[in-house]
């Protein structure tokens, strides 16, 4: 009988499963927001609110679990440094899951997103006018594209 074993398996061994949460854990420290199933994201949000609360103790040994966790001292850090301090104040509820409509193409898995309530700084976007150093690489060639067969026309 599973009495009194939480958490899902998801078809996976321990290490497996612990290793698919601490990268997904990851993941959302550095994005702020990621794309997984329901049930990756509901069972995240277990392995990330207590880093998140660790991080308001802010004390070396908290620091010490959670590189336990992390497995990355420039992620401790950021934890500690920026996250951290965004939820100061904020008793608990770190993150938010929001329900995809469309579930996953290949085999129809109910998808989610995760995020942190309170984004850093660093993460938000600018709103500002186009420039051609925040254009992908694609934009800039179209951009470039018309001038070239310009030249190429004239010869």
């Amino acid at each position: 009988m599973r009495h009194s074993n939480s958490g899902r398996k998801f078809s996976r061994t321990p290490a497996h499963r612990k290793a698919l949460l601490q990268n997904l854990a990851k993941a959302l420290l550095i994005h702020g927001r990621i794309r997984t199933t329901e049930l990756k994201a509901k069972d995240l949000r277990r392995v990330v609110e207590p880093l998140i609360t660790l991080a308001k103790r802010n004390d070396l040994h908290s620091r010490r679990l959670a590189y336990r966790v992390l497995n990355n001292h420039a992620l401790v850090k950021r934890l500690f440094d920026v996250i951290g301090p965004l939820f100061a104040g904020v008793p608990g509820g770190y993150t938010r899951i929001l329900k995809l409509a469309l579930p996953r193409r290949g085999d129809n898995a109910p998808m989610a997103i995760i995020e942190l309530t309170t984004v850093p700084e660093e993460q938000k976007k600018p709103d500002t006018g186009t420039d051609d150093s925040k254009k992908t690489p694609t934009e800039q060639a179209q951009g470039d594209a018309p001038a070239e067969n310009a030249d190429t026309a004239s010869k």
